[in-house]
């Protein structure tokens, strides 16, 4: 990893998680008051400034942490031997906090209501298919750059949510610890309490099935 402090490490993870929620659910605020109803527009408006953050938090926090923010993310680097059990659980859990807080936040700075439950469907095999999908191309974008461009890693994983919006029926999620903090908001971003476990578990099954694919892809002894 690297010679930061654990402390250090997960209040790197906690402010970035928790900037990175603030972004997706005040980008989506903004976007629906400002389109007049077209949804094409609020998706761009979400999509954009999502991109650009992770770009931003992943050059500042990613010396200190990794820049994970994200549960799956950091069960891979365990499955790769690069985190301890209780440093993964421990960025799992501020990932988990960080994310509820940013979008605590965003409701605040957009006067709304600090806690409200989400009544937004997103549900069915065409849903869960397509996190595992987003899941399995963002890990497949951190390996792959890690492996031959790591310099290039805020801007490969940027555009790759960037993309995955818009090619996604999800909207690429991706992130457990993003879906669990969008349940907590009626607005533009959110996602229904009950369609959260199977999106996370959908998660985490891509971010599996493409450590294992790139790791025999990418790690063979030919290389």
């Amino acid at each position: 990893m690297n010679n930061y402090e654990i402390w250090r490490r997960l209040a790197a993870e906690l402010f970035g998680t928790m900037f990175l929620l603030m972004t997706v659910v005040g980008s989506g605020i903004m976007a629906e008051n400002l389109s007049g109803g077209n949804d094409a527009l609020s998706l761009l408006g979400n999509t954009i400034p999502t991109g650009c953050i992770l770009v931003v938090l992943i050059i500042i926090f990613g010396p200190v942490s990794g820049a994970h923010f994200n549960p799956a993310v950091t069960l891979i680097f365990y499955l790769r031997n690069d985190l301890k059990v209780g440093a993964a659980l421990a960025y799992m859990a501020v990932q988990i906090i960080g994310g509820l807080l940013g979008t605590v936040a965003a409701h605040f700075m957009f006067e709304e209501p600090l806690i409200q439950f989400s009544e937004k469907i997103r549900s069915g095999p065409s849903q869960w298919f397509s996190e595992c999908v987003a899941a399995f191309g963002l890990i497949a974008t951190i390996l792959g750059t890690l492996r031959w461009k790591p310099e290039a890693i805020a801007w490969t994983v940027g555009l790759f949510i960037t993309a995955g919006y818009w090619f996604t029926a999800s909207t690429s999620f991706a992130n457990p610890a993003v879906t669990i903090a969008r349940t907590i908001t009626n607005t533009f971003s959110g996602i229904a309490p009950e369609n959260m476990p199977a999106f996370i578990l959908a998660q985490f099954l891509g971010a599996i099935m493409a450590t294992i694919f790139f790791k025999w892809l990418l790690f063979s002894k030919n290389n």
